[in-house]
C-alpha cells in the first residue's frame, strides 16, 4: 500500500501545468518504483538515510529536515555501488538485488530526471507556446514507458499486492494528467480567433445574429492569400465587422470581372459558406470587399406567417378599392355598413385599377424568375382616398448587381405605366354610353400633368374652362391605377424609384435623393392629405436603407440606364399638376 503523503500528493495533482509543483511528489513515486527490488534495503543520499520497502515504503530522516531532494545522479550511483567489504547501513547487501535490475533502475530515474528537467524548464516559462506544452507531454509519455519497463521488472521479482496496487495508482495519476493536458491544449484553441466588433458594413442587410459571431485567424489568412490577389483585388487591411470581415485594398481591372475570380476561388476553398460583396466604403468613395458568412443571413421564421398577414391586408385593399369607385359611400364611411349592397357599383372600378396593380406586381415575379431573384410575397396596401397604395414586396435574395437590380424594380411600373396608358386612351377614344358615362369639370385635369396633356389632345376644343364635360368612367379608372405607379415610381426608400435611382447612380446619390424627395413630400402633405400618408408610409415601411448587391461598382447598360430614366420622368409627370388653363382654342400660355 502506498503511503498516504504520497497519495495525497497524487490526488491534488490535477493538471500537466502543475508538474513543476509537484516535482518532489514525482521523484518521491520515482524512487519507489525504480528501487522496489532493493527489497528492505536502505540507501543512504546526501548523508540522509532512506529506508525503502516495499511493503510499508516507509521514509525516515534525520531531525530538522523535512524536505528529501536527490542532488546528483553521482551520488546516487554511489549510494547503490557495493561498499567491498563494508557492511554499514550505507551498502546494498548483493544477495537482495541483481546487477542488471539495479542498472535498469538506475537508467530509468536518469531517463526521468533528464525528463522532468525539461518539463520543468517549460513550465517555468510565462509566455509558454501550445507546442511546449505538447512537448512537455511527449515527455511524460516517455516517462510513462520507462516507468512500464521497470513495473516490468518488478512485477517479476515481486508478487506482493501493496507493491501492485501503488504501481495502478501511479498509472491512474498518469492517465489523468494527460488527458487535464488535452483538454487545456484545446481550451487555449480560442486565442486564435478574432473577436468582430459591432457596425455591420451591409446596410440594410437583415443578419441573425443570437450571438457574438467569431471568424477565425486562419480563414482570413486564406483569404487574404489565396481567395483575393494582385489580379482581382489586392488586400492592404481588413477590419473586423459583426456579421463579417471587411477587406480595404485596390480593385484590379473592371469590377464585374474581377468580382467573379473572387467568387470562384472562394467557392472552390470554402464552398458555400462565404458570401462576398464587392461595394463603395462611403467614408473614402473606394472599393472595399465584405466577406460574411452566409448563416448569419439566413432569414428566420415570423410570428405570423407572411401569406396570412398579406391575404388580411389584401381583403382590406378589395375593400377600399369598391369604396374608391361608390361615391355615396366615400363621402360617409359610417353609413358604408348600412349600406354594404352599393358597394357592387364600385366593382368595374374596382377591377381595371386592381388589374393595372396585379400587371405591375407580376412583371416583378416574372423578371425575378428570369433572374434567379427571390421575392417575398405582396402586401397590398389599402387606402381610402385612391382605393389603393400599390403593393410592397420584399426582395427575399441578394441581387447581383445594379443592373439586375434596375432590370427587376423597372419592369413593375413599366408594366403598370404601359397597361395604364392603354385603358386611359381606350377611355378617352371610346364615346361615353348610357351607364358606361361620366360627367366632370374640366378641373379635374389639372390634377396630372400628363394627363391634363392628353385629354386637351384628344378632346380638343370640348374641354373648356367652365364647361362639364361627359367622359367614359375608364379614363378615372385607368388614372387612378397610373397614379399608384407613379407614387411608387418617386425616388425615395425602397420604394421602385428609390431602387431604381440607387440602379442608376449609386447608394451615395440615391441616398441624398430620396432625402429631398421626402423633403418635398413632406412640404406637399401640408396642402394635400394623399401626399401626407405616404409620407407616413415611406418613413415607416419602406424608408430603406436598400440592401446590397454583391456587386454595386458597375453601372448598368445604356438601355436599361434609359429605361429607368423614362420610368422617373414618366412618374413625375403623373404627379406634377398641369399649370396652363383649357380655352377652345388650345392652350392658353399666358399663366
Amino acid at each position: 500500500m502506498a503511503c498516504t503523503s504520497c497519495m495525497s500528493l497524487l490526488q491534488s495533482s490535477t493538471s500537466l501545468g502543475c508538474l513543476q509543483s509537484k516535482s518532489k511528489t514525482l521523484k518521491l513515486l520515482s524512487s519507489s518504483i525504480c528501487f522496489r527490488p532493493i527489497s528492505k534495503s536502505s540507501l543512504r543520499l546526501n548523508g540522509k538515510k532512506t529506508s525503502i520497502s516495499c511493503h510499508g515504503m516507509t521514509e525516515t530522516q534525520p531531525d530538522g529536515n523535512s524536505d528529501e531532494t536527490l542532488e546528483s545522479k553521482d551520488e546516487v550511483e554511489s549510494s547503490t555501488a557495493p561498499d567491498n567489504g563494508n557492511t554499514g547501513s550505507n551498502s546494498i547487501p548483493d544477495e537482495n538485488i541483481s546487477g542488471p535490475q539495479t542498472l535498469l533502475s538506475l537508467n530509468n530515474l536518469k531517463m526521468y530526471n533528464k525528463i522532468e528537467e525539461n518539463s520543468t524548464a517549460s513550465n517555468a516559462s510565462e509566455s509558454s507556446t501550445a507546442s511546449e506544452t505538447i512537448q512537455a507531454l511527449n515527455n511524460l509519455k516517455a516517462y510513462n514507458k520507462s516507468e512500464e519497463t521497470a513495473t516490468t521488472n518488478l512485477t517479476e521479482s515481486t508478487t506482493e499486492p501493496e507493491a501492485i496496487q501503488a504501481l495502478n495508482n501511479l498509472k491512474a495519476y498518469n492517465k489523468s494528467e494527460e488527458e487535464t493536458a488535452t483538454t487545456n491544449l484545446t481550451e487555449e484553441k480560442p486565442e486564435e480567433i478574432v473577436d468582430v466588433a459591432s457596425g455591420s458594413p451591409l446596410p440594410g442587410m437583415r443578419q441573425q445574429l443570437d450571438e457574438t459571431v467569431r471568424i477565425p485567424k486562419e480563414t482570413i489568412d486564406a483569404l487574404k492569400d489565396q481567395v483575393f490577389g494582385f489580379d482581382t483585388f489586392f488586400v492592404t487591411t481588413h477590419e473586423p465587422y459583426e456579421g463579417g470581415v471587411l477587406f480595404k485594398g485596390n480593385l484590379r481591372g473592371k469590377a464585374a470581372t474581377s468580382y467573379e475570380k473572387i467568387k470562384k476561388r472562394l467557392n472552390d476553398k470554402f464552398g458555400d459558406q462565404y458570401l462576398l460583396f464587392i461595394l463603395i466604403n462611403p467614408e473614402d468613395e473606394k472599393p472595399v470587399a465584405v466577406v460574411v458568412p452566409r448563416v448569419t443571413l439566413e432569414q428566420g421564421s415570423t410570428a405570423v406567417p407572411e401569406w396570412f398577414a398579406a391575404g388580411a391586408f389584401g381583403l382590406v385593399t378589395v375593400f377600399t378599392l369598391l369604396l374608391r369607385n361608390v361615391p355615396a359611400l366615400q363621402s360617409n364611411l359610417l353609413s358604408t355598413f348600412d349600406n354594404i349592397e352599393l358597394l357592387k357599383d364600385g366593382l368595374e372600378g374596382a377591377l381595371v385599377t386592381a388589374l393595372i396593380i396585379v400587371v405591375h406586381e407580376i412583371a416583378h415575379f416574372v423578371v425575378a424568375k428570369m433572374k434567379g431573384i427571390k421575392l417575398g410575397v405582396p402586401y397590398f396596401v389599402p387606402s381610402w382616398q385612391i382605393g389603393s397604395f400599390g403593393a410592397i414586396t420584399r426582395i427575399v435574395s441578394i441581387v447581383q448587381n445594379r443592373q439586375d437590380l434596375l432590370q427587376l424594380v423597372a419592369a413593375g411600373p413599366f408594366a403598370g405605366f404601359s397597361a395604364g396608358l392603354v385603358l386611359l386612351l381606350l377611355g378617352f377614344l371610346v364615346p361615353p354610353i348610357g351607364g358606361l358615362s361620366i360627367t366632370v369639370d374640366p378641373t379635374v385635369f389639372h390634377e396630372s400633368f400628363l394627363v391634363g396633356g392628353i385629354a386637351k389632345l384628344i378632346l380638343g376644343d370640348t374641354l373648356v374652362e367652365g364647361t362639364p364635360v361627359s367622359i367614359n368612367p375608364l379614363v378615372l379608372w385607368a388614372w387612378s391605377g397610373l397614379l399608384i405607379n407613379a407614387i411608387n415610381s418617386i425616388p425615395a426608400g425602397e420604394l421602385d424609384g428609390g431602387r431604381i435611382a440607387f440602379s442608376l447612380w449609386g447608394r451615395k446619390v440615391s441616398a441624398r435623393l430620396s432625402s429631398i424627395t421626402l423633403g418635398l413630400l413632406g412640404i406637399a402633405a401640408i396642402f394635400n392629405d394623399v401626399a401626407f400618408y405616404w409620407v407616413v408610409l415611406i418613413f415607416f415601411l419602406q424608408r430603406g436603407p436598400i440592401s446590397p448587391l454583391s456587386e454595386e461598382i458597375t453601372d448598368p447598360d445604356n438601355s436599361s440606364a434609359a429605361l429607368g430614366v423614362a420610368i422617373l420622368l414618366l412618374g413625375l409627370l403623373i404627379c406634377l399638376p398641369f399649370p396652363f388653363p383649357f380655352t377652345a382654342t388650345g392652350l392658353d400660355f399666358d399663366i
